[in-house]
């Protein structure tokens, strides 16, 4: 089927797609800010400088370890209850916790609270996809994901300028007004047909177990969440920590937190549309990922050894990092591809949390390496762990390209 120009303008107007998009946006401004705003939040907390590090690892683990439990939660209730409820029940959680952070006076509150609020964000991404992923037309489908994806991470532009010229409680104040309005759009969004034609029906819907009893859809589940390992590797380890690589590397000047999330979430927004793009154009996802990963680790090369970089080098090197993992859209909707309507929002909700949760293994590893072999060997290690393991995974994956979504998994009620 030959799409036209004007279906593809359209998608930019449709309801679902629109609100899907800004409410991802709002999801992204509230999960990267914590990045941009977490030496100035944790400084005002009395938090000493050689701690900067540990405790920001601690907090991003307590926010991940929230989206790991929220990403079940929400994906059980999406294809209990529906889609659309997940939408407006997260929001309004990750808005109230948002507003919450700005008051904190202490480390185990603000730990709590980003706990709370990673809870909510978890049910965003996931529950927008799966119900876009539905609405749409297999030969737009491919297009819809992209759109939200790129829309969804410009959120964190906005961050890291809003990071940069506020204060960090003004900047966590203004994520949960956000996401508050936004809660007010979500009343002209409406329910997939493909979802309505089994609500009903006398079968197991979002029983997360279930993914766990058959050998292939077990190994089919992990395959999804395991080819997303390298963007949060490079997001969650060498941007969050850019500026101790920085001086580690020799940039000559200071790199702010703050820019290197905005120059690499740039780069995420242009490869996000040029990955779903060129997967609806090439009619495959799987080619459209492995040219995004192997580019992906030949740039963390580039990134953990070239020395002397003046700082607008490395900032465009983030920005090139950026567009090499902007392959969410492509990751996100194979997940969506791979799974019936009865389990599709259990996967589609849990998979990019998990993935988003890897952080945790990733950052513990990191860690423990930097004890023994420094920051950048011990990022190389942890780098070629993740290449081997996300080639095999995408290696077993199947190509899901135009596959029909109207189906269930056969499971014992």
């Amino acid at each position: 089927m030959k799409i036209e120009k004007k279906e593809l303008a359209a998608l930019f107007f449709n309801t679902s797609v629109l609100v899907s998009s800004l409410g991802y946006f709002v999801d992204i401004y509230d999960l990267i800010l914590f990045g941009i705003v977490r030496v100035s939040s944790l400084t005002s907390l009395g938090v000493p400088q050689d701690k900067l590090i540990d405790v920001g690892i601690l907090l991003l683990q307590l926010q991940m370890a929230g989206m790991l439990l929220g990403g079940i939660l929400w994906g059980v209730l999406g294809d209990k209850k529906g889609r659309v409820s997940v939408l407006f029940a997260s929001i309004f959680l990750y808005s109230v916790a948002n507003i919450a952070n700005a008051f904190v006076t202490s480390v185990p509150v603000y730990g709590l609270l980003r706990f709370i609020a990673g809870l909510g964000l978890a049910g965003e991404l996931g529950a927008a996809v799966t119900l876009v992923s539905e609405l749409l037309p297999k030969e737009l489908r491919g297009y819809g994901t992209a759109i939200i994806a790129a829309i969804g991470v410009s959120g964190a532009i906005v961050a890291a300028i809003v990071g940069e010229n506020f204060s960090w409680q003004t900047a966590y104040i203004i994520g949960g007004i956000l996401g508050l309005l936004l809660l007010l759009l979500r009343l002209k969004m409406f329910e997939s047909g493909i979802y309505k034609s089994i609500a009903n029906q006398d079968i197991s819907k979002g029983n997360f177990f279930q993914l766990f009893t058959s050998k292939e859809r077990f190994f089919k589940y992990i395959n999804c969440i395991l080819i997303g390992l390298p963007i949060w590797f490079v997001i969650g380890v060498l941007i969050t920590f850019s500026p101790e690589f920085g001086k580690v590397l020799g940039v000559s000047g200071d790199i702010a937190a703050g820019k290197s999330i905005m120059f690499t979430y740039i780069g995420l927004i242009i490869g996000d549309f040029v990955s779903g793009f060129l997967s609806q154009w090439m009619r495959s996802r799987k080619k459209i990922l492995l040219i995004f990963i192997s580019s992906t680790f030949l740039l963390v090369s580039f990134y953990l050894y070239l020395r002397g970089l003046s700082t607008a080098e490395f900032y465009f090197l983030c920005l090139l990092l950026g567009l090499a993992v902007g392959y969410w859209a492509v990751f996100v909707t194979i997940g969506a591809e791979n799974f019936g309507t009865n389990l599709r929002a259990t996967v589609t909700t849990t998979v990019p949390n998990f993935i988003r949760g890897s952080v945790i293994p990733i950052t513990f590893a990191f860690e423990y390496f930097k004890k023994s072999f420094g920051i950048i060997n011990s990022a190389l290690i942890v780098a070629i762990i993740i290449l081997i393991i996300t080639f095999i995974s995408l290696y077993n994956l199947e190509e899901t390209y135009g596959k029909n979504l109207d189906y269930v998994e056969e499971i014992p009620a």
